[in-house]
């Protein structure tokens, strides 16, 4: 039986639909105590987006049809060791950021259920009961998981892409009059604004990870990921223009739901539960593109004999069903962390590890890209373009890392050591079995 396969709107939907998740609903006030200097972090971020994206794409076109992305990419040009740490990092990113998109969405939910903001028992089943649904959707195909981001991502970008365009017509000229107020030198106040906002960009791999089960990759996946970055750039940039232009600086950076606030302001009260509800598939889109993925790249390793085989089984279906189960019970542990008395630090603080490791594979990435370039065609005019667009990618990855803070760095470097056991262990096993 013939595996259905991604096409490119579904393809495109995991670009958006992982991009966009709950962060850009808050991300806007947050940028508010810069002004409208954090206008060009966003431009910034955006070409250092686009050089990911372009090191995504030619490497989808060298490697094509294998599933895996940074990690396959990553051991192509720099071995075992680089690819497994690679995938190590990456594959505890998504699971913590999954843990968080879900405990987001039980917040958003709050909104017409107030019961769940002051019963953490029922918050906790409630979001439990939304990650093993979204599972069971996975477990189906990839096309209908697929089919589900699709769904997810155009309603989620109906209500941002609304209040960007309408809010046009509600703009306040003198409320980006104000340029830098962040009491910083313009180069930091960009310096900062890229790093924020660059972390919005995470996902921009995507359509690269589940490759082996997409149509014609090499045409489907640097399509869908272009056009998943100018979806998600204009979004970006429309929605911060437009509410900084209609809420006053002074209020922006203090609200709890600047979308919400927007719409208010340009459809009446009424219109904040729309935004309500936008957050609330937003949220739940993500998750779904998360969860796709989380299975794929643990699928990857397995495969190559540098992970469990288990994680590679796949069902009926075609799905590495139980690499996605394992891995939401390692979500569903750090959900449950949350919602325990004392751990909320802990756990806020491993899902700003997971950014730091998600920026490892980029690195890894970019470097690899330069080393299969090089062995595939030699020190050429062309090769000198392409590490060009590499190190902008490069340093970019470095940037962002950097704007993630010296006790992220220090700890992350930890949570990537504790992988060298796993390694070490099927290197051995695999030497004696040979």
């Amino acid at each position: 039986m013939s595996r259905k396969k991604l096409g490119f709107w579904t393809s495109s939907s995991l670009v958006v639909g992982n991009m966009i998740g709950s962060g850009i609903f808050l991300l806007p006030a947050t940028l508010a105590s810069f002004g409208s200097i954090s206008i060009l972090g966003w431009i910034i971020s955006a070409f250092g987006a686009a050089a990911l994206a372009y090191v995504f794409i030619e490497f989808s076109k060298m490697i094509p049809g294998t599933s895996g992305g940074p990690y396959v990419y990553s051991r192509s040009g720099l071995g075992d060791f680089a690819g497994f740490l690679v995938a190590w990092g990456y594959w505890i990113s998504i699971w913590c950021v999954n843990a968080a998109i879900a405990i987001a969405l039980v917040s958003y939910l709050g909104v017409f259920f107030p019961v769940l903001q002051v019963n953490n028992v029922l918050a906790i089943c409630t979001g439990l009961a939304i990650v093993w649904g979204v599972v069971w959707v996975n477990t189906l195909g990839i096309r209908e998981a697929g089919i589900f981001s699709l769904v997810t991502s155009i309603l989620k970008i109906t209500p941002l892409l609304a209040i960007g365009i309408f809010g046009l017509f509600y703009l306040e000229v003198e409320h980006f009059s104000s340029f830098n107020i962040s009491g910083q030198t313009d180069i930091r106040a960009i310096t900062q604004t890229a790093t924020l906002t660059f972390f919005a960009y995470m996902g921009i791999e995507c359509a690269t990870i589940p490759s082996g089960d997409i149509e014609n990759p090499k045409r489907i996946i640097p399509r869908s990921t272009y056009f998943g970055l100018g979806v998600v750039t204009v979004i970006y940039i429309l929605g911060t223009t437009s509410l900084m232009g209609i809420i006053p600086p002074e209020e922006l950076k203090y609200s709890q739901a600047p979308f919400a606030d927007a719409a208010s302001i340009i459809w009446g009260p009424w219109a904040e539960n729309l935004v309500a509800i936008g957050a609330i598939i937003s949220t739940l889109g993500a998750l779904n593109g998360w969860i796709l993925i989380q299975g794929q790249i643990p699928a990857a390793i397995s495969r190559d004999k540098l992970f469990p085989s288990i994680f590679s089984k796949e069902n009926k279906n075609g799905v590495p069903a139980l690499s996605i189960v394992l891995s939401s019970i390692l979500i569903s542990l750090l959900m449950i962390m949350n919602y325990a008395k004392g751990l909320v630090a802990a756990f806020k603080f491993a899902i700003l590890l997971s950014s730091m490791t998600a920026l490892i594979a980029y690195l890894f990435t970019s470097v690899s890209y330069v080393m299969v370039t090089a062995k595939n065609e030699g020190l050429t005019s062309g090769f000198k373009r392409k590490v060009a667009i590499a190190s902008v990618s490069f340093f970019f990855s470095i940037w962002a890392i950097a704007g993630s803070g010296l006790e992220i760095v220090y700890w992350g470097f930890f949570l990537l050591m504790g992988g060298l056991p796993v390694y070490v262990w099927m290197k051995v096993k695999n030497e004696n079995l040979n």
